[in-house]
């Protein structure tokens, strides 16, 4: 069987033990490692770890920010219920995996620096989706879908935050398991609703 390119091998690396250990403590050394190449090879495609984190979250992860801009621009589309359902169900599986790459960063305060400024320079980081949510929320608001006077900056940070609270908030449970996440989206989107939308939905028949 043909081996997969090493810029593939090296992502698949560095996703599997950012997951498993986490951005602090996974090693461009032990990535290479995992990955069949030198450590010479690894930083030939991706200069530091910080741009690796970067590619992992955008070539490995659920994606959530393309679907909120390909929402943005066609307001009106589709239900509400249904737009945020998939925004919440795509945000929760998002977080799912993101978030245990990057707790581990809060013990690390340096390499968080480092990395936020990263973020900086291409215009991400944790702010973005719930920016992108507001501006969906603030379009759909323009074509009288969204009550004009509801916070959408606020809905948004509800919604997401919720989804970040699913990935850690049910570990001591007496099941310790997550809601599942298309029920827990379904759910959310409509307890979102009835605090934002119009009362009747112009796309419902």
């Amino acid at each position: 069987m043909q081996q997969k390119p090493a810029r593939v091998r090296i992502l698949d690396a560095a996703h599997e033990l950012m997951l498993t250990v986490g951005l602090a403590r996974a090693t461009t050394k032990e990535m290479a490692r995992v990955a069949g190449c030198s450590e010479a090879a690894l930083y030939k495609y991706f200069p530091s770890k910080e741009e690796l984190f970067v590619h992992v979250l955008a070539e490995r992860l659920p994606q959530l920010v393309p679907l909120l801009g390909e929402l943005t621009v066609e307001p009106g589309r589709g239900t509400l219920e249904e737009n945020l359902t998939r925004i919440a169900r795509q945000a929760a599986l998002f977080y799912e995996e993101s978030f245990p790459i990057a707790a581990s960063l809060y013990a690390e305060r340096q390499l968080k620096r480092k990395l936020d400024d990263k973020l900086r320079t291409i215009g991400a980081g944790p702010h973005v989706p719930v920016e992108a949510l507001d501006a969906y929320l603030r379009a759909e608001q323009s074509v009288g879908r969204i009550r004009p006077d509801a916070d959408t900056s606020a809905a948004a940070a509800l919604l997401l935050g919720a989804c970040v609270q699913r990935v850690f908030a049910y570990d001591a449970t007496s099941t310790g398991e997550r809601p599942p996440v298309d029920p827990f989206a379904a759910r959310l989107a409509r307890t979102l609703l009835s605090g934002i939308s119009v009362a009747e939905d112009p796309a419902h028949p």
